[in-house]
């Protein structure tokens, strides 16, 4: 093959590579839901570039982790993406803005692969990933070719594949976050009131059809009003978080956890006699007693006061009904809890 052969070769390669290129842009480009997204992005990566092996690593409590905390359903988010912590992500660069090819020694960067996973790879590409100008993770492609991936290869068009992807994501998290927070509380991140009410509707007709058991705990955050007068108004905020993560982190998937206004939470819990629910609240309670929130100063030790009702033994037939019983009841225990404290304050007599 002479000079301008040669030359000819390798426009047609580089004329196919950025088709290919172009065909990923329009596969990823109108992709708003992050679920989608990613699953598009990863497989048509796969495909389109016949790369055996594609995954992300995402920096811990990075933007992008925030919001991959909300997506569910999805086997390609759990299988191919890693989570990393961020000084072990950023002690593998020192300058991190382009590409790094690699296709020796590859046992160090183990720790980008997806937990429980070595991939068999010769040589690997590992893209960062920025959102609003931060580094959030990396795009990863492994091939078991060592050829596939050398130090020296241009990575110009990967480059501007990366600008395009970040730009996607950023619309795609804006999107996100509008969506989330249609349904969702700002604070705690639990279901907000509106969104409650519609999945309340939903379960006590589940119920009802049925004749299962759906019990509900309406739980307020004792003296949130000291907490915030001798603490202020941000530690108050930071004790609502701590106790809508207790009761989240304690709770099974199918139990619906709601802030319903101010420092009160409404919990549901599906196929749930009373008992179970009252063992479950003492459960999310003495944790709280052996885990205080820490504050700058000091150690703050968080209390609920909860009322419970069941379907089982309820007047009426909506689910107004089953929620203004344990209103009822969390009165009566606030009720008694204020007649101890009034006599603790008394003294003996």
């Amino acid at each position: 093959m002479n000079d301008v052969d040669h030359i000819f070769q390798l426009l047609k390669e580089n004329e196919a590579v950025l088709r290919k290129f172009h065909l990923l842009e329009s596969k990823i480009l109108a992709v708003l839901n992050l679920k989608d997204f990613f699953e598009s992005l990863l497989n048509e990566m796969m495909h389109i570039f016949r790369m055996p092996y594609v995954w992300m690593t995402v920096i811990e409590n990075s933007k992008l982790a925030e919001i991959i905390d909300w997506v569910e359903n999805s086997e390609i988010i759990k299988q191919r993406i890693n989570l990393m912590n961020k000084d072990e992500f950023l002690g593998f660069f020192n300058q991190f803005s382009k590409p790094l090819l690699l296709n020796t020694d590859l046992t160090p960067y183990h720790a980008f692969f997806p937990k429980g996973k070595i991939y068999p790879v010769r040589s690997i590409a590992l893209s960062p990933v920025f959102i609003d100008g931060e580094i959030v993770g990396t795009l990863n492609q492994g091939d078991i070719k060592q050829e596939r991936f050398e130090a020296d290869m241009d990575t110009s068009l990967l480059e501007q594949l990366m600008v395009k992807i970040s730009l996607c994501l950023s619309n795609v998290l804006a999107h996100e976050r509008i969506q989330f927070f249609a349904y969702h509380d700002p604070l705690t991140g639990l279901l907000n009131r509106r969104a409650f009410e519609s999945e309340f509707q939903r379960e006590f007709s589940r119920v009802q059809r049925h004749n299962l058991c759906l019990s509900l705990v309406f739980s307020d955050l004792d003296d949130f009003k000291n907490i915030n007068d001798r603490y202020g108004h941000e530690t108050g905020d930071r004790a609502l978080q701590y106790i809508a993560n207790t009761i989240k982190s304690l709770s099974r998937k199918e139990d619906i956890v709601s802030r319903f206004a101010g420092d009160e939470f409404v919990i549901l819990l599906p196929e749930t006699s009373a008992d179970k629910a009252e063992f479950f609240m003492a459960r999310v309670k003495n944790y709280l007693a052996a885990h205080p929130m820490k504050t700058d100063s000091d150690a703050l030790h968080l209390s609920l006061s909860s009322g419970i009702a069941s379907t089982k033994d309820m007047d009426g037939t909506q689910p107004a009904h089953l929620l203004k019983k344990a209103d009822k009841a969390l009165y009566s225990v606030k009720y008694t809890k204020k007649g101890e404290r009034g006599r603790q304050a008394r003294g003996p007599t």
